[in-house]
């Protein structure tokens, strides 16, 4: 018997903690005070899809995805590294080589198919709702959109007891959200901005 009392409460930390996939907890309010997250450039990723074009120089052109070893490959430049770089650097790099060909070589670099953002810059609602959803993340995109697209809470659902779960800083951090007083009252101060990779889950009843 002494030793069933430790390990109960062993047991009970061990349920507890695995349940918590957040980092800390803060407030919709803390939250609130942070700036959403605008992507002001973009970086180049693997799968992504570019068209070089090379003014007055058509044979120079051509249309690449990016491969898994983050590389290229373009006529008369061969294989570069893009990944991680910015539309224009890759513009730049390739200049810098096709002058040895080329004289004052104009070359624009167009992204065509941002394949490896299909998953980070999307929206998740997840748990008692009409369906779990994945949604491509849209400026101005709030909780209660993204809930409503999910076809809003079903009937098990316990909207008081939402959560937010989303990358500050490093982090994952766990917001409360009352999506009832949302959905009933209107409440707009809980009603924020989404960001893009945020995860939304609204629990069950405890009946």
């Amino acid at each position: 018997m002494k030793y069933l009392i430790p390990l109960l409460a062993l047991l009970l930390g061990a349920c507890s903690t695995g349940q918590n996939y957040a980092n800390r907890m803060v407030s919709i309010s803390d939250l609130g005070e942070r700036p959403v997250r605008m992507v002001t450039e973009y970086r180049i990723g693997i799968g992504d899809v570019m068209n070089i074009n090379v003014w007055k120089n058509p044979d120079l052109g051509v249309t690449v995805p990016v491969r898994p070893d983050g590389k290229i490959s373009a006529p008369l430049v061969g294989d570069i590294v893009v990944a991680g770089l910015t539309p224009e650097e890759v513009a730049a790099e390739i200049t810098q080589r096709l002058s040895r060909f080329v004289r004052t070589p104009n070359v624009a670099v167009i992204m065509t198919n941002l394949g490896s953002t299909a998953y980070i810059s999307r929206v998740r609602v997840t748990g008692a709702v009409g369906q779990s959803v994945s949604l491509p993340h849209s400026q101005g995109m709030t909780i209660l959109d993204a809930v409503l697209a999910a076809g809003g809470p079903n009937e098990f659902a316990d909207p008081a007891n939402a959560k937010l779960f989303r990358r500050v800083d490093g982090e994952t951090v766990m917001v409360p959200v009352d999506l009832e007083s949302i959905m009933t009252e209107g409440n707009l101060a809980e009603n924020i901005p989404l960001q893009p990779g945020d995860t939304l889950t609204i629990p069950e009843k405890l009946f």
